[in-house]
């Protein structure tokens, strides 16, 4: 594998201190200029975690997917089998419930490659509905989304730490 062949492979159970360590620095990365340390810190510690992340893989209602650059994990997304929102609509429902990349590789089209191999597992699984959430003041984020075609169709409340913040809730149909 050379850096230009960014690899897939579903994550294990072995791989839930990898998980953990994406989750919580691109996290942290991300949101620590716009709240406080205290509820970063809160969310973290409720979020992420070895123990944490091995219950999420061993969840039948998960599917966790790494991508790997030179056999080091540079991002993962997990998808989620749920009851969605009362907005969203569409046969059989996923969930994006996580989109994680390092920051390092953002922009250089990492980004785009792993939305497209999450909505081909989306097919794979049979939905014709795929949602995320995603703050509402990430404007690059959102932004990404709806250039991969989502749109928004609502918006929930996300408490980070002690700080209730609203989600828009973005869907797409495969």
């Amino acid at each position: 594998m050379n850096a230009f062949s960014p690899q897939f492979r579903q994550a294990t159970i072995a791989d839930a201190a990898i998980v953990a360590a994406i989750a919580e620095r691109t996290f942290r990365s991300t949101f620590a200029a716009q709240n406080s340390a205290e509820d970063i810190d809160s969310l973290c510690a409720s979020a992420y975690g070895e123990a944490i992340q091995k219950e999420e893989l061993s969840d039948p209602t998960r599917e966790t997917w790494l991508l790997e650059l030179d056999a080091a994990a540079i991002g993962y997304f997990m998808l989620r089998s749920v009851d969605p929102p009362a907005c969203v609509t569409g046969m059989h429902p996923i969930e994006i419930q996580r989109f994680y990349l390092d920051r390092h590789v953002q922009g250089g089209g990492s980004g785009r490659r792993m939305m497209s191999f999450a909505l081909e597992r989306c097919i794979a699984l049979r939905s014709s509905t795929v949602w995320l959430g995603v703050w509402e003041r990430n404007p690059r984020a959102i932004q990404f989304y709806q250039k991969a075609g989502f749109s928004v169709v609502g918006s929930h409340i996300f408490t980070v730490g002690t700080d209730a913040q609203t989600d828009l809730i973005l869907q797409l149909s495969t």
